[in-house]
Protein backbone atom coordinates (compact mmCIF):
# COMPACT_ATOMS: atom_id res chain seq x y z
CA UNK A 1 0.00 0.00 0.00
CA UNK A 2 1.17 3.52 -0.79
CA UNK A 3 -0.17 6.72 0.71
CA UNK A 4 0.35 10.25 -0.60
CA UNK A 5 1.47 12.97 1.82
CA UNK A 6 -0.12 16.41 1.88
CA UNK A 7 3.03 17.79 0.24
CA UNK A 8 2.75 15.18 -2.53
CA UNK A 9 -0.85 16.24 -3.28
CA UNK A 10 0.19 19.90 -3.29
CA UNK A 11 3.01 19.20 -5.76
CA UNK A 12 0.63 17.32 -8.09
CA UNK A 13 -1.56 20.42 -8.33
CA UNK A 14 1.23 23.00 -8.39
CA UNK A 15 3.22 21.16 -11.07
CA UNK A 16 0.21 20.05 -13.15
CA UNK A 17 1.07 16.35 -12.86
CA UNK A 18 -1.72 13.96 -13.80
CA UNK A 19 -2.58 11.22 -11.33
CA UNK A 20 -2.62 8.77 -14.26
CA UNK A 21 1.08 9.54 -14.80
CA UNK A 22 1.76 8.84 -11.12
CA UNK A 23 -0.01 5.48 -11.30
CA UNK A 24 1.87 4.53 -14.46
CA UNK A 25 5.21 5.53 -12.90
CA UNK A 26 4.64 3.50 -9.73
CA UNK A 27 3.12 0.47 -11.52
CA UNK A 28 5.55 0.33 -14.45
CA UNK A 29 8.65 2.49 -13.86
CA UNK A 30 11.39 2.84 -16.46
CA UNK A 31 13.90 2.92 -13.61
CA UNK A 32 14.03 2.59 -9.81
CA UNK A 33 16.82 4.12 -7.72
CA UNK A 34 17.58 3.58 -4.05
CA UNK A 35 18.67 6.69 -2.10
CA UNK A 36 19.39 7.81 1.45
CA UNK A 37 20.84 4.47 2.48
CA UNK A 38 17.75 2.64 1.27
CA UNK A 39 15.25 4.84 3.10
CA UNK A 40 13.83 6.28 -0.11
CA UNK A 41 13.13 4.75 -3.48
CA UNK A 42 12.86 6.94 -6.58
CA UNK A 43 10.54 5.77 -9.35
CA UNK A 44 11.24 7.26 -12.79
CA UNK A 45 9.15 7.20 -15.94
CA UNK A 46 9.44 9.04 -19.24
CA UNK A 47 6.09 10.71 -19.91
CA UNK A 48 5.82 10.78 -23.70
CA UNK A 49 2.70 12.94 -23.77
CA UNK A 50 4.50 15.63 -21.76
CA UNK A 51 7.41 16.29 -24.14
CA UNK A 52 9.28 13.13 -23.05
CA UNK A 53 9.97 14.63 -19.63
CA UNK A 54 11.05 12.30 -16.81
CA UNK A 55 8.71 12.04 -13.84
CA UNK A 56 10.39 11.28 -10.51
CA UNK A 57 8.40 10.06 -7.51
CA UNK A 58 10.18 9.82 -4.17
CA UNK A 59 8.80 7.20 -1.77
CA UNK A 60 9.80 6.56 1.84
CA UNK A 61 9.95 2.75 1.94
CA UNK A 62 10.93 2.51 5.62
CA UNK A 63 7.51 3.64 6.80
CA UNK A 64 4.54 1.29 6.63
CA UNK A 65 2.50 1.94 4.71
CA UNK A 66 5.03 3.46 2.30
CA UNK A 67 4.65 7.23 1.80
CA UNK A 68 4.99 9.07 -1.49
CA UNK A 69 6.85 12.18 -0.37
CA UNK A 70 7.20 14.32 -3.49
CA UNK A 71 6.83 14.27 -7.25
CA UNK A 72 8.44 16.37 -9.98
CA UNK A 73 9.68 16.40 -13.54
CA UNK A 74 13.43 15.93 -13.29
CA UNK A 75 15.08 18.43 -15.65
CA UNK A 76 18.46 16.77 -14.98
CA UNK A 77 17.29 13.80 -17.06
CA UNK A 78 16.10 15.86 -20.03
CA UNK A 79 17.33 14.25 -23.23
CA UNK A 80 18.02 10.88 -21.58
CA UNK A 81 16.70 7.98 -23.61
Amino acid sequence: MLIFTKHFHEMLKQRNIAEAWVKRTIDDPDSIESHDGGITRHYLKKIVENENRWLRIVVNVEELPNKAITVFFDHRLRGKT
